[in-house]
């Protein structure tokens, strides 16, 4: 029997740990996605709990503060969020009814072409109508689905309650956890590791704030436009851009295109008015307000994030889509710093 290299035979043994980990974490994506979430709320009401620690007169206790956090919480999504996501459900149902009735009609009739293109609008038609008959199979079922889950109140209730519950215990045993991790590593790794726990949290404080922030604007600003345009739908169309606000780069573009679309076919008449607003209010957007919010805390190149999009959309689909930015943003950091560590002379 010839020697085995025991070399090779540990450089195997490591792959295929690494490799069932890989895959354990893949099999385990949904529960990591609700635990990541609640992450992720923990870091936005943290800062309220600290915002609110540091603003008492008198004092309050960290728990204190984290009660009257979720309580406040609790108060918001009964009185406001709950109504707005029951009206955007009923639009939903009232638009997947409509939707097989509209896609009929001449989709581009109402949507006014240049000069040049008149003359083959009749074969434009066509192929669009071919085309959103496909999307309405798909579109469709799913409209109705998201409209009489929301009116039910059903959907993933298990996840629901579990995120706030979970986040509530991330903020309020942050401290212990903290120490708890950091005693885990050698001594002489322990500054490098809270350099990096302490780049973690203001680069996941900064993320979440800036996009819940992004997330309100765009859904005030387009239902107002919307309800004075007259767009149909606006509440539900409105909410939609608010979501996909949440995905980077790509969830703005498909948002808009929705609105445009979903304008078109349930005869909106003021389509160019409508595409000018999506334009101009992009531009602020992007330009303005999102470098203003985010600062330099994702310093990733468009070309990255498109690609982080789209392979986590592969891996984990919305989600995927969702955490992308921020895993890559986590992972740079972790990368920067131990270059530095590695570079910096050592006793």
């Amino acid at each position: 029997m010839p020697d085995i290299d025991r070399g090779a035979l540990k450089v195997a043994w490591t792959v295929f740990l690494f490799a069932l980990a890989v895959y354990i974490l893949y099999l385990i994506r949904q529960t990591i996605v609700v635990f990541a979430l609640a992450v992720f709320l923990a870091q936005l009401l943290g800062s309220l709990v600290e915002a609110l620690e540091r603003l008492s007169v008198h004092g309050i206790t960290r728990k204190r503060a984290l009660a009257l956090v979720y309580l406040m919480l609790v108060a918001v999504v009964i009185a406001v969020v709950v109504p707005l996501v029951a009206s955007a459900g009923e639009q939903a149902a009232a638009l997947a009814t409509r939707l097989p009735a509209a896609l009929q009609d001449d989709p581009l009739g109402h949507i006014p072409l240049p000069v040049w293109l008149e003359d083959i609008r009749p074969r434009l038609t066509d192929a669009l109508r071919g085309q959103l008959a496909n999307l309405d199979q798909t579109v469709g079922p799913t409209l109705k689905e998201v409209g009489s889950g929301v009116l039910s109140g059903l959907g993933n209730l298990l996840a629901a309650v579990l995120i706030p519950i979970l986040s509530f215990f991330f903020v309020k045993d942050g401290p212990l956890i903290r120490r708890t991790i950091l005693s885990s590593v050698k001594a002489d790794k322990r500054l490098m590791l809270m350099e990096i726990l302490k780049d973690l949290n203001q680069l996941l404080a900064r993320y979440i704030r800036s996009l819940v922030l992004l997330a309100i604007l765009v859904f005030v600003v387009y239902s107002l436009f919307f309800a004075a345009a007259g767009v149909p739908y606006a509440l539900f169309l409105a909410t939609v851009a608010a979501l996909f606000e949440f995905i980077p780069v790509a969830g703005p573009l498909v948002a808009s295109l929705a609105i445009l679309i979903v304008s078109g076919l349930t005869g909106y008449p003021h389509m160019l008015m409508l595409f000018i607003f999506l334009i101009v209010f992009r531009l602020l957007q992007d330009y303005v307000v999102n470098p203003y919010l985010m600062s330099a805390g994702v310093a990733i190149h468009p070309l990255v994030v498109l690609f982080g999009v789209l392979a986590g959309e592969q891996i984990a689909g919305i989600p995927g889509m969702f955490f992308s930015v921020p895993v890559m943003a986590a992972l740079r950091i972790i990368v920067l710093r131990l270059r530095k560590e590695a570079a910096e002379p050592h006793a």
